[in-house]
This record gives structure tokens, sequence and C-alpha cells, in this order.
């Protein structure tokens, strides 16, 4: 019931902040996707340098041995896409399969910062590894272990998004839903936009996780944020309450009356 008592969103500052916080759940992992390109290259040109730098040695031991196969110079890039989608699928799947019980033992802040966090850190280091030489097959394994995590997380993430948003009326469900809409069309304007300045792809690769840094950084501040608008905590107290305690507070604004403490 919609009454002069209750608290206003001012100039939509709730809405706008789980606007944020959904474009902050799926842009990371969409501009991951996006930098796939990256990823593939980087597999095929570090197992080049590992197979010529094999075969100087030895040339230097003059010490005969098999070639390798042609095949397995792309054999890891070949198959990343296969193995990103399983990873990602996989812990996406579970994970959303227990949220329904990590949201009865963990607390909801807890998830939510926590899961952003996490994200964070990965995106960190991964936009840390573009800068840094690594052998192809730890690259390969380190970049599967990351798709894991963020998956995981997100799931985590998404589904204690939704259930805050359960706190409150039901159209504040839709801008999570616009945030994550806007995250896929925001990864596909960065991508055209690298392909027509013609950026290197380790650059380009470099530009989407630091982005997706700054976006999970303000959707954490959004979160910390959101506790001190009086329109959200007049509606999570409200759910704290119990049916006999809201039906009580809400006969006595109807009738105009103030309701009272304890």
């Amino acid at each position: 019931m919609t009454t002069s008592h209750q608290p206003q969103d001012r100039c939509r500052a709730v809405w706008l902040i789980f606007f944020i916080l959904g474009l902050g759940t799926l842009l990371p992992w969409n501009f991951f996707m996006t930098a796939g390109q990256y990823f593939k290259t980087r597999l095929d040109l570090s197992q080049n340098v590992s197979l010529v730098t094999g075969e100087l040695s030895k040339d230097t031991q003059a010490s005969p041995g098999p070639p390798a196969p042609p095949a397995e110079r792309h054999s890891l890039s070949a198959i990343f896409n296969n193995v990103m989608t399983l990873c990602a699928m996989l812990p996406l799947l579970v994970f959303t399969c227990l949220n329904s019980f990590l949201h009865q033992r963990i607390p909801q802040s807890v998830r939510i910062l926590g899961s952003l966090v996490a994200i964070l850190l990965v995106f960190l280091v991964t936009a840390v590894l573009v800068k840094v030489q690594v052998d192809a097959l730890p690259f390969f394994v380190i970049t599967m272990v990351k798709i894991m995590l963020i998956n995981s997380f997100g799931a985590i993430l998404q589904g204690s998004l939704f259930g805050l948003a359960g706190l409150l009326p039901a159209s504040y469900t839709a801008p999570i839903m616009s945030g994550q809409g806007l995250a896929g069309f925001f990864a596909s304007l960065a991508m055209i936009c690298a392909i027509a300045s013609g950026s290197e792809l380790s650059e380009s690769a470099f530009g989407y996780f630091i982005t997706a840094c700054v976006v999970i950084v303000g959707a954490i501040l959004c979160y910390l944020a959101l506790p001190r608008l009086e329109f959200y905590r007049y509606y999570a107290q409200l759910k704290l309450e119990g049916p006999a305690e809201q039906e009580t507070k809400l006969d006595l604004i109807s009738k105009g009356e103030e309701p009272r403490a304890g």
C-alpha cells in the first residue's frame, strides 16, 4: 500500500544502484568472452615460442629427437572454446543450485561483497597477466581456473542480488535485468571500437579487463551506499518484521497514526 508516510526513492537512487549492480554482474564475464581471441592468440604465440626454444636446445646439444606433430602447435587454442564453455557452465549450474542453501548459512552482505571482491581480484590478476609472459600450458590452466571462479562467484552474486531486490517492490527487479542487458551491448560496442581503432589484441584485452575492474569497484561502492538510503531501509525493516507487525503498521499508517516503536 502506497501512502504519504512511505519514503520515496529520491532521484531514483535505489533504482540506479540496482541497475549498476546488474551491470556489474555480467559485464566482467562479457568482457572476458569478448577477449576470447586474445586468449587463443596468446596460446598460439606461447606454444610457438616453446617449440622454437625446444628446437634450438636440441640443435645446440646435437641430440636428435622426433619433431613435434604439427597439430600439437595449436592444440590448446583449438580446444579453448570447448573447455571454456565447460568450465563456465558447470560452476554456474552447481552454484545456482546451491544458492538456496548458501543464503541460509552465509549472510547476504558477505555473499554479495565477497563475490564482488573475488571477481575484482580475478580480473586484476587477468590484467596483470596481459603484461607477463607465461608458457602455454600454465596460461591455459590459469585461464580455466579464472573462468571457473568468475562463474562460481557470478552465480552467487546474481542469486543474492535478486534476493536483495525481493525486499523492495516488484519493479526493482527490472533494473537488475536492464543492467545485465546493457552489459552485453557495452561489451559488443567496446569490441567494435577496439577493432575500428586498430588496437593490438593485448592492448584491447587489457582495456577490457581494466574497465571490468572499474565497473566492479563502482558496484561495490553502490552496494555499500544502499543501506544509507531511507527508501531501502524502510522496506528492509518491513521484511525483518513479522507479518502481524507489518499488518499493524500498515493499519496505523492507513488511519493516519504513527506506529509506536517496540
